[in-house]
């Protein structure tokens, strides 16, 4: 491909990230190495529009796809305007689909697969710096970042495209890890949000065992690091030993983000997790007997080719029995290159909707009833901004961006960023509101 950029040039760059926490760390090491070759970077909600701007595309699912496709399409139109000189498009929608794209959106001026850091420098610097995995700017909050343990993923579940997108499961080394979390302590971050395709194998490919264990215990001893949440753990080989740490590590969320996606046999089977209905209600009942009020996060998928409307039923009542602290619900997303893709049995999108509906309606009523139970109860409470008259924050059963909120009036001994005893006066169906306790 003919350089579209100058030799040397250290032209002002915007950063625009979409999909998942894993691919905003992504970014964030990108922006870091940009930086330390003599580029001003912004991201994309920090309203700055610069000549050069790069797109981090997620192809996970249909919607992601779209959203992608649209983001790069509005892009488009700001260089027509004259607003945007250069576009640069990478990530997991260009690792699917760079002929395609090329082909489609001619405006795009440099195209890339993932973890293309190296390839995005040399394109806008003649002769830039090594790429060091500690290079990161980072874009949520001060007071709490993600931290990717590992990348791609060996499972082989019939719905997901993520192995053939991100290859195979590799983990990143532990003495990595700890230096890159150190490093963000020493920034102000409190809080790490450990993320990866898959928790669960953490180590197998590196040290040829489970080692998300001794990697906790390793983060735990990180001054200033006051929370540690876990997201995305494989239900099948979950190391138990994690349990014990939640219950007596003060530092440790007692938070997990478990994805079981179904309980009837047949789908279960059907979707190779792996599992069974059976394996499923024993490990939730071994993770809630070990840690004492743990919030259980999952996700579900319903309209999975095939999906009867009883298995349908099994599945809500699977979430009544159980009833998970938090739950999001996905419909099925038909995508090339998966196994369910050639499966027959399609359930209609009106039908997916209608049970997609059923199923969050119930979640609701669940999380009302346990929302109403904090009401009188003292929280130790993040406070992640402050909006209008009021702050918000989480509890340690809640991560960013997708769960609960507590609203706060605004009191002048608070600020964002830091720490507070919050007593909760009043709860809904996903959001509580509290006040400073004396």
């Amino acid at each position: 491909m003919k350089n579209p950029f100058p030799k040397k040039s250290n032209s002002n760059v915007t950063l625009v990230t979409l999909g998942c926490s894993k691919n905003t760390v992504d970014s964030e090491r990108l922006a870091g190495v940009l930086y330390d070759n003599g580029h001003k970077v912004d991201y994309e909600n920090e309203n700055t529009l610069n000549p050069i701007v790069i797109i981090n595309t997620c192809g996970f699912i249909n919607d992601a796809k779209e959203e992608s496709i649209n983001t790069i399409l509005q892009y488009v139109e700001e260089k027509k305007n004259g607003k945007v000189e250069k576009i640069i498009v990478w990530g997991c929608l260009t690792e699917r689909y760079k002929t395609e794209l090329l082909n489609e959106i001619p405006e795009i001026d440099a195209i890339y697969g993932i973890e293309a850091f190296e390839e995005i420098s040399k394109l806008l610097n003649q002769s830039p710096k090594s790429l060091g995995h500690n290079e990161r700017i980072v874009s949520t909050p001060n007071h709490y970042a993600y931290l990717k343990i590992s990348d791609g993923c060996n499972r082989k579940c019939a719905f997901c495209a993520i192995p053939k997108i991100k290859g195979k499961h590799r983990s990143s080394p532990i003495e990595n890890l700890v230096e890159e979390a150190s490093l963000l302590a020493h920034s102000g971050v409190k809080e790490l949000i450990l993320v990866a395709q898959d928790l669960t194998s953490y180590g197998l490919d590196i040290y040829h065992k489970k080692s998300l264990h001794s990697l906790i215990v390793k983060l735990h001893d990180i001054a200033g690091i006051e929370w540690i949440r876990l997201h995305y753990a494989y239900p099948v080989g979950f190391p138990t030993n994690i349990l014990d740490l939640m219950q007596e590590y003060p530092k440790i969320c007692k938070y997990l983000d478990i994805p079981f996606q179904h309980i009837s046999d047949n789908m279960l089977k059907r979707m190779k997790r792996g599992n069974t209905k059976a394996s499923t209600y024993q490990i939730v009942e071994k993770i809630r007997k070990k840690v004492d009020g743990i919030a259980l996060r999952t996700t579900l998928i319903v309209g999975f080719p095939g999906e009867t409307k009883k298995e349908f039923e099994e599945l809500v009542d699977f979430v009544k029995e159980v009833r998970f602290e938090r739950l999001g619900v996905f419909k099925y997303s038909d995508e090339e290159s998966t196994s369910a893709y050639s499966l027959k049995s399609k359930v209609s999108e009106k039908i997916m909707q209608s049970r997609f509906e059923q199923l969050m309606e119930v979640q609701q009523g669940i999380s009302f009833e346990k929302n109403q139970l904090l009401i009188g109860s003292i929280q130790k409470t993040i406070i992640d901004r402050k909006e209008g008259d009021f702050f918000i924050g989480r509890t340690q059963f809640d991560s960013p961006e997708i769960d609960n909120e507590i609203i706060i009036p605004f009191d002048k001994k608070i600020k964002s960023g830091h720490f507070y005893n919050i007593r909760i006066s009043e709860a809904n169906e996903f959001d509580l509101k509290g006040i400073l306790a004396e």
